[in-house]
């Protein structure tokens, strides 16, 4: 369950409650609403059912992602998928206390209406610390924190010594993380699986990225998240906005609405990639890994039972 007491509607079908995927940095730039918007259409075309939500009520970028992919299919005369999405404003009120309660309750309502209806639930975050921003957390199943490949975005993680490179501390995100997996923990015995994905990745091998791999490996033996390839520095993705196409969306020229290049074909597989690396319960063998996550969550807090030649 989502958050503790929600039930929700059922399509008819018999659902557990939806496994939630969030795309969480307290960085802006670092590519989470294209990373939600590409994990949500690629779930769907697998077949899965799939909502999304925005959280980022400034900007509302993937909100926005989907209203243009909603005008270019009507325009274009496109059949293309949408998930079911809403996104939750931020309130004003005249205490901290109100707005937050008040932002609690928009965002539960709308999560009572999807968890049981739908196999997986993708949520855009923004790029500050905000109280929807540690929420999203705390109910999380998998965390995507996509971060551009320079020690400027690493630096949301952990802090590192300007010679060696050695982690001097970790940052308010990554002790922000540490203690959204400790709730979860309290309140259902469930594991999130933190996910680390490495964007803007250049084509040529560099010193910095060498530095940055070597730093992101340290670091992730620390932290326990693990690291995956994401997004390069295509144009492409860029492009994709306005028309609100994915990668992984037909490459036809009257999709497009130009011809496709190699750079289409290049950043569709790089998607394909990240998808693999979440290993996101898709299939018999994904619950499974996901049932294993549970069972030792609810196990690890036993004491352990020695053999009589340890008793006293």
């Amino acid at each position: 369950m989502l958050v503790t007491g929600l039930t929700g509607p059922t399509d008819g079908r018999k659902h557990e409650s939806a496994h939630v995927i969030v795309c969480g940095n307290e960085k802006g730039g670092s590519g989470k609403s294209t990373t939600a918007a590409h994990i949500a259409i690629a779930l769907q075309r697998a077949g899965h059912s799939v909502a999304t939500i925005d959280l980022d009520g400034r900007q509302l970028t993937l909100t926005r992602y989907f209203e243009n992919r909603r005008r270019w299919a009507a325009k274009a005369r496109l059949s293309l998928p949408v998930p079911h999405h809403f996104h939750v404003p931020p309130a004003y009120r005249e205490t901290v206390s109100a707005a937050e309660s008040e932002e609690f309750r928009r965002l539960t309502e709308g999560l009572a209406e999807i968890e049981n209806s739908h196999d997986f639930v993708v949520v855009d975050t923004p790029g500050s610390d905000t109280f929807l921003n540690r929420l999203a957390h705390r109910i999380a199943d998998t965390l995507v924190t996509p971060m551009n490949d320079s020690f400027i975005d690493f630096d949301v993680l952990a802090r590192v010594d300007p010679v060696t490179h050695e982690i001097l501390e970790t940052s308010q995100y990554a002790a922000a993380v540490r203690e959204a997996r400790r709730e979860r923990r309290r309140a259902d015995n469930s594991l999130l699986d933190w996910v680390v994905v490495r964007n803007r990745l250049s084509s040529i091998a560099s010193r910095n990225e060498q530095k940055i791999d070597a730093c992101l490996k340290n670091l992730s033996a620390r932290l326990g998240f693990r690291i995956a390839d994401g997004i390069s520095e295509r144009v492409i993705f860029r492009e994709f906005f306005p028309i609100g196409l994915t990668a992984l969306d037909d490459f036809e020229e009257h999709v497009l609405g130009t011809k496709p290049t190699l750079s289409h074909l290049a950043a569709r597989q790089e998607i394909r990639q990240l998808i693999a690396a979440l290993r996101l319960p898709t299939d018999v063998a994904g619950k499974r890994r996901a049932d294993l996550r549970r069972q030792f969550a609810e196990t690890a807090g036993r004491p352990l039972r020695l053999p009589d030649i340890f008793a006293e």
